[in-house]
């Protein structure tokens, strides 16, 4: 009855035994001779040997490095190799079995095929980029491969990989993916006093500190709001800065500039008058100069300035109602008493009982409160008489005439506008609005025209 037996030791598969044959190995075969007997792969045909299947030791002991022998023998447990024994070979884990995987002993003494162990190893993992990574046992079996990323870089997939008994590692190639953003650092808050007569600042900084947690590389920096060296107005601005860098990973910082004003109290304009003022009229530097309305003169300091203490220099002037001096040599001399000041409006006729005269009069009466005011006009008549607050003494009537060449046979009229020059003449009555609206369209400085629209003529 054939028994199971089981052989462990050193790769070789001895088939034929001779001491007359010089001992011949093939390096790599995976067969190791036994110290007694030689393995011979070509020989003379000998004599046939007589069968004998009760010899313990017909073939040669099988013994296999890495592996063992799993043998049934017609003669019992106790024969390893006898006559027509039949062995089925394997190979410990992490070998792999090259050739024969069962073998008969022949009665030629020869086992009926080679075969050997060949330790197992899995292909040599490749090196990711911006990463690397350490195994516990190279390329054999069962070494476990960690993989690991250059600082700022992140693994993504599998972090271990282990090699199998099928030659091939587990799980699939990892990658390291930049997802750190870069570090950006903002220079710091800012605050500044606007320039004088200014309601702006000029701001410089120094750009962002930028660096990139991976690579190094940062791509392109973005501003939102102003360059550096700007002019910003009053208030507060952000400013933001983004970096990115080559993964198109970005970050941000964003850091405040306030712009201040030194302001002064608001000013108020003076009874009877107005301002006009530079700038914003409360900042500092602003300029504001006092004005007056018609038949009025300014008493005291023309203009103020606010100062960096916030405070105005000089007080406030007053207007006051013009007063005529009529003391004077000439006509030319009266008159120039409205030099830039006001215009004037002469009205000459024979006599204060003339028809036109009269109706003239009539007219400016009922008007002369809203518009003579607004347009900075003073009625003068010839012959005099008094008309709303201003009048001149008779002995200067002659003078007058002479002077703007005005007759005294019939009614005639001229409007003279600031600088003394003759502007326009009139044969015949004329309603007030045909004069101011005369005045309006050709005479108004683009003071009196804004005036004009802040107070409104309340005669249109």
């Amino acid at each position: 009855m054939a028994s199971q037996l089981t052989q462990r030791g050193a790769l070789s598969l001895l088939f034929f035994l001779t001491p007359a044959v010089t001992p011949t190995w093939y390096a790599g075969s995976g067969y190791y001779p036994d110290e007694s007997y030689n393995e011979v792969y070509a020989e003379e045909v000998p004599r046939a040997p007589a069968l004998d299947y009760r010899v313990p030791r017909w073939c040669y002991t099988l013994n296999i490095q890495d592996g063992e022998a799993t043998c049934y023998s017609p003669r019992g447990g106790n024969y390893h190799s006898s006559l027509g024994t039949r062995c089925e070979l394997s190979c410990d884990r992490g070998f792999r079995l090259i050739g024969r995987r069962s073998v008969q002993c022949l009665p030629s003494r020869r086992w009926s095929g080679t075969a050997y162990c060949r330790q197992m190893r899995c292909h040599a993992l490749p090196f990711i980029t911006s990463g690397t990574y350490t195994c516990t046992n190279g390329v054999l079996l069962d070494s476990r491969c960690d993989y690991s990323c250059s600082s700022g870089y992140h693994l993504e997939g599998d972090r271990s990989r282990i090699c199998m008994e099928d030659g091939r590692w587990s799980g699939g190639e990892p990658v390291c993916v930049d997802i750190d953003p870069p570090k950006i650092r903002c220079p710091h808050s800012r605050e500044k006093m606007a320039e004088p007569e200014k309601l702006t600042a000029r701001v410089y900084w120094d750009p962002p500190l930028v660096k990139d947690s991976a690579d190094g590389t940062i791509t392109r920096v973005t501003l939102r709001g102003p360059e550096p060296g700007s002019h910003f107005p009053e208030g507060e601005h952000v400013i933001r800065y983004t970096a990115y860098d080559r993964a198109y990973n970005r970050a941000s910082c964003k850091f405040i500039v306030k712009v201040q004003v030194r302001r002064c109290p608001t000013l108020k304009p003076p009874q009877h008058g107005y301002l006009t003022c530079t700038s914003a009229g409360d900042n500092y530097g602003a300029t504001c100069e006092y004005h007056c309305d018609g038949g009025y003169d300014r008493q005291g300091t023309p203009s103020r300035v606010c100062q960096s203490s916030r405070q105005w220099s000089g007080s406030p002037p007053i207007c006051t109602p013009m007063k005529i001096n009529v003391n004077v040599n000439s006509a030319a001399g009266l008159l120039d008493q409205f030099y830039e000041k006001q215009r004037l409006l002469i009205i000459s006729a024979p006599d204060p009982s003339n028809r036109y005269y009269k109706m003239q009069i009539s007219m400016l009466q009922v008007s002369n409160p809203p518009w003579t005011g607004l347009r900075h006009v003073t009625i003068i008549e010839l012959p005099p008489q008094e008309v709303g607050a201003q009048g001149l003494i008779p002995p200067w009537a002659a003078l007058s005439r002479q002077f703007q060449r005005l007759t005294r046979s019939y009614f005639n009229m001229v409007l003279i506008d600031k600088q003394g020059i003759d502007r326009d003449r009139y044969m015949e009555p004329v309603t007030p609005e045909e004069i101011f609206t005369f005045i309006d369209d050709y005479l108004l400085s683009n003071q009196e025209l804004t005036q004009r629209r802040e107070q409104r003529d309340i005669c249109e």
